[in-house]
């Protein structure tokens, strides 16, 4: 029996150390983060429901190339995907944000793989594990938007540069080696990130500059042909695309990207100033920002640090970048959050070896801990004193993450029961753990799945459902936020019209409900079905 538990105990051990026990561990820690829900969907309009419905037009149409009116302002590459996942699953809310789902998974592992090689497995573990519970990452990874898809791509191009950098010198001239080839899939990559997230791929690419420069040095990339021609492969589809889109459109489909552009580059929306990233984006990765700083200055002050350009070049240009740009919106940034995990793994790791800064941090969230627990459980009384039921999921959030930030001061008070490395172990533990509960219950809530439940329970009502279901119905000048939930909604449109009057009688329609009394829609008789955020459903009737 002694025998078989010291096999079981050494099996165990292997396994633990095993490059399939980390897969499977980051994928324990990020799958229920990507399931959980309230059992409810709805999109979030602005701008999952843009893609989702442009992507249900191209597929509806059977028009992949140039399905609107007039030329669009962006490549297509997301469009195409999604438009994919209808045909393998239906037009739902699921095929919307899956593959967000499953290359946010993927991303995490490549930045795994990333870690190892510029750091430590256990540094590069813990970034992973990071990385899966920031919560702007998070809430992309169940959004079907291209953001996920371009840092994909863009860290899909960093690890295959980093992998051919270990290649042997020696081989690197041949013709077809594998150095070569890791070069070409790299460029294969970045030239595809044009295609997914049109002209913003350039940010990240200019921000990879001192990476390129630094293997230059040792491998000379910037002269290895296979490089520019992976980019060229890469940048085909949409070449293409713009071909046909050219002739079809003519030289408006081109000015309507560089347009794009420049409004991106010039316009200043939600009065987003210069400083925006610099409380948005702390705010967005809380606590991990904070100690990815801590993290940046050991980096900088460890002379043998070798990465230096991808630790410390890469995201300090990519946060320059978009703060100059005059657009600065918050997922714009989300290709800074993959560097911002590996940068607080390895301030966390130096922190292990400060004790009087590990102490006060133990004790600091678990004050904090405090003060969120006592804060919910005093807002739990007062919320059913008055009666108020909606303000419990975001109790529950509170007393959550009240609670766990206790574990740090547990865990700290506990340390002199473990060794070293059991210790940080814990430790490590204790900051990820009220970090994913929290983000569990938000999950829960439906806080990232359910953006829009008053139009959903609308739709769901059992005189609506059956309407928009299996009746044609016409959208009355429908533009706006929640005219893209109904496009996206209305299953059978039957036609886009301009006024009330031109909706045939006993047919449905969709008009603004400030609209529906005009004089021009004033002689047409209609019998409304129901309101929702400013729009009505209506039916309009024969004249008697």
């Amino acid at each position: 029996m002694l025998h078989l538990e010291k096999n079981i105990h050494s099996l165990w051990l292997k396994f633990q150390y095993s490059q399939v026990f980390s897969y499977v561990s980051l994928l324990f820690l990020i799958l229920p983060l990507l399931l959980f829900s309230s059992g409810n969907n709805s999109l979030m309009a602005h701008d999952e429901g843009l893609y989702a419905t442009r992507a249900r037009l191209m597929f509806d149409s059977g028009e992949w190339i140039h399905p609107w009116n007039s030329p669009h302002h962006k490549t297509p590459g997301i469009y195409w995907i999604i438009a994919l996942f209808y045909k393998l699953f239906g037009i739902n809310e699921l095929s919307v944000r899956l593959p967000s789902m499953i290359l946010g998974t993927l991303s995490i592992f490549i930045l795994y793989e990333i870690g190892k090689i510029i750091l430590d497995r256990k540094i590069a573990w813990l970034a992973a594990a990071i990385f899966s519970v920031e919560f702007l990452w998070l809430q992309y990874c169940r959004l079907g938007t291209p953001d996920v898809s371009m840092v994909f791509l863009v860290l899909s191009g960093i690890l295959l540069l980093l992998k051919a950098e270990l290649c042997p010198k020696l081989y690197s001239k041949r013709y077809l080696t594998h150095y070569n080839l890791l070069c070409l899939i790299s460029g294969i990559c970045f030239g595809l990130g044009l295609l997914v997230r049109s002209l913003m791929i350039i940010l990240p690419i200019i921000a990879l500059l001192p990476f390129f420069i630094s293997l230059e040095r040792r491998h000379r990339l910037l002269n290895n042909r296979y490089l520019y021609i992976g980019f060229i492969v890469g940048l085909l589809p949409t070449v293409i695309w713009l071909w046909l889109s050219y002739s079809h459109y003519g030289s408006g489909s081109i000015f309507k990207l560089l347009d794009f552009v420049f409004q991106v580059g010039s316009i200043e929306r939600g009065g987003n100033g210069i400083l925006f990233y610099m409380w948005n984006v702390p705010a967005k990765s809380f606590p991990w920002f904070f100690v990815a700083l801590f993290g940046l200055f050991t980096i900088i002050r460890r002379p043998q640090v070798k990465y230096k350009s991808i630790l410390v070049g890469f995201p300090v240009i990519l946060f320059a970048e978009l703060s100059l740009i005059s657009t600065r919106l918050s997922h714009y940034s989300l290709c800074l959050f993959p560097f911002i995990a590996l940068l607080a793994a390895v301030g966390l790791d130096a922190l292990t070896q400060t004790k009087i800064i590990k102490r006060y941090l133990s004790y600091g969230f678990g004050v904090l801990g405090i003060f969120l627990l006592l804060t919910g459980v005093i807002t739990l009384f007062i919320s059913n004193s008055i009666g108020n039921s909606e303000i419990h999921k975001y109790i529950n959030l509170i007393i959550v993450l009240g609670a766990g930030w206790l574990i740090l001061p547990i865990v700290w008070i506990q340390r002199h029961r473990f060794d070293t490395r059991t210790f940080c172990n814990y430790w490590f533990a204790a900051w990820l753990i009220p970090v994913w509960l929290g983000l569990a219950v938000l999950g829960y809530n439906g806080a990232f799945s359910d953006y829009n439940p008053e139009f959903r329970k609308f739709i769901e009502n059992e005189k609506v459902a059956p309407i928009l279901q299996s009746s044609a119905v016409s959208l009355v000048d429908v533009g706006g936020k929640t005219g893209v939930l109904i496009n996206f909604y209305t299953k059978n449109i039957a036609e886009r019209v301009n006024i009330l009057k031109q909706v045939s009688p006993n047919n449905y329609a969709w008009i603004e409900e400030s609209k529906i009394n005009e004089p021009v829609n004033s002689n047409v008789l209609y019998h409304t079905i129901g309101t929702v955020k400013g729009y009505s459903l209506v039916q309009v009737l024969e004249k008697s």
